[in-house]
């Protein structure tokens, strides 16, 4: 199948984080199975922009990339010439699928499309959250949602990555949106960790992922400084100054700063022997409609605590492979935090089972036959 990825970001842009990793990793696993995969995205790379050719076929781990020059930063990523020439070619495609929404450059892009007579595959990558919604310019998502959005939306069948966003997704939409719930694919082939944690260490929890008010830190923070037994905090990421230096204020507040340590951004090996080196991953998200995190944690045996709001919460309840918990009220979240720290048994069991479950259910070729069958049964119609 000849397929087209638009996305406004694209590696080698890795300050985009998940959203970015996820669309390249299934892009260069479709190409491995066999298929012509081509991605039309923009210069962006934060605040600069990137230093690749500009509207010429790139080709980026197999996957042929165009890249065009976007005239405007922070996630509109305007670029006339990225829509022209989806306008040019898009129905030279088998299949089209759109990556992300709410930036002005993907729903231009899907104005394109229905332009053009082509239904594209949207994956909204968890921006149909409430979380999203409410939070950062709601007034004008909402006006742009109300004007443009669901009439584009009826123009698109929908992907999303987990159960909980999709029904986050349903309701965008009066009538039900036809589409389907495939995982993300994960990267678990890197190196694998050596040694792991060094024994007479307190109980250690992790946090990796990007320091965000969104992550929940702050709840994980003040839950942990109620909690009855000894313990460390290791978070591993980066953020805005000015967020991050709130939080080491409010571990000062709430007493046990001495107990948390900031270690910084982690690469991709880096993060895997992190993974190694604690007994607990925490996530107490606001919402997560994948983390991948969750995956990479398991893969290696170290269990999680997750808040109800991350979108595998319902993966490791059904495969009893860590701890959920709702975070509403910081002493229900301290209570479960004691209750892990007690099932020592459970965590053991997590740890030599872990590994042969993620590996069979996050295969990617197995999960990337799912896409291609998805694909294929659009197509047929």
């Amino acid at each position: 199948m000849k397929i087209l990825f638009v996305i406004p970001v694209y590696k080698p842009a890795y300050i985009y984080g998940g959203l970015m990793a996820v669309v390249y990793l299934l892009a260069e696993s479709l190409v491995r199975n066999g298929h012509d995969v081509t991605v039309y995205t923009t210069t962006a790379n934060g605040k600069e922009e990137l230093d690749v050719k500009v509207g010429e076929e790139v080709l980026v781990d197999g996957v042929k990339v165009f890249y065009f020059k976007r005239y405007t930063k922070g996630n509109s990523h305007l670029s006339p010439g990225f829509w022209n020439k989806i306008f040019l070619t898009v129905k030279d495609f088998d299949v089209v699928h759109l990556h992300s929404w709410w930036s002005p450059a993907i729903v231009a892009a899907a104005a394109v499309c229905r332009l053009r007579g082509v239904k594209p595959i949207l994956s909204p990558h968890g921006m149909f959250c409430d979380y999203i919604l409410t939070t950062n310019n709601k007034v004008k998502k909402q006006i742009l949602q109300t004007v443009v959005g669901k009439s584009l939306l009826k123009n698109t069948f929908l992907h999303v990555s987990t159960p909980m966003e999709w029904k986050e997704s349903q309701a965008i939409l009066k009538n039900p949106w036809e589409g389907a719930i495939i995982s993300n694919l994960v990267e678990l082939d890197s190196v694998k960790p050596t040694g792991g944690k060094k024994p007479g260490q307190p109980f250690t929890i992790g946090f990796i992922s990007r320091i965000d008010p969104k992550k929940g830190l702050d709840i994980l923070i003040k839950a942990l400084s109620k909690v009855s037994f000894d313990y460390r905090l290791q978070v591993a990421g980066t953020g805005e100054d000015e967020y991050v230096n709130s939080l080491k204020a409010l571990a000062v507040e709430c007493g046990n700063a001495d107990k948390v340590k900031w270690v910084g951004w982690k690469n991709n090996v880096q993060k895997m022997q992190f993974y190694s080196e604690i007994d607990l991953f925490a996530l107490t998200s606001h919402n997560e409609n994948f983390a991948v995190v969750v995956i990479e944690s398991l893969s290696i045996g170290t269990p999680v605590f997750l808040s109800r709001s991350v979108g595998l919460s319902g993966y490791v309840e059904s495969k009893d492979l860590g701890w959920v918990t709702d975070i509403e009220d910081i002493s229900e979240v301290t209570t479960n935090l004691e209750r892990v720290y007690k099932e020592k048994h459970k965590q053991e069991v997590i740890k030599e089972t872990a590994p042969a479950i993620i590996a069979h259910d996050f295969n990617k070729d197995y999960l990337t036959n799912q896409y291609t069958d998805y694909y294929k049964t659009l197509l047929a119609k």
